[in-house]
């Protein structure tokens, strides 16, 4: 019990810190993540909305053609 002793007041910091420190750095993390999940379907919804555009390829022309 030598080590919970009071030691001058920074193992009460330490206690209320170290908490605070983990669950911002998880935070951070999982904006991190989030951030980067919106991103891809952001990409993917645009590649996706591209390949509904009309073939230019001149070996198979359209009806419109």
């Amino acid at each position: 019990m030598d080590l919970l002793a009071h030691q001058g007041g920074w193992d009460e910091i330490m206690l209320v810190l170290v908490p605070i420190v983990v669950i911002a750095g998880l935070v951070k993390l999982v904006q991190r993540r989030a951030e980067r999940t919106l991103a891809d379907d952001g990409a993917e919804r645009q590649s996706s909305t591209l390949s509904t555009d009309a073939p230019n390829d001149p070996n198979f022309p359209t009806r419109s053609s």
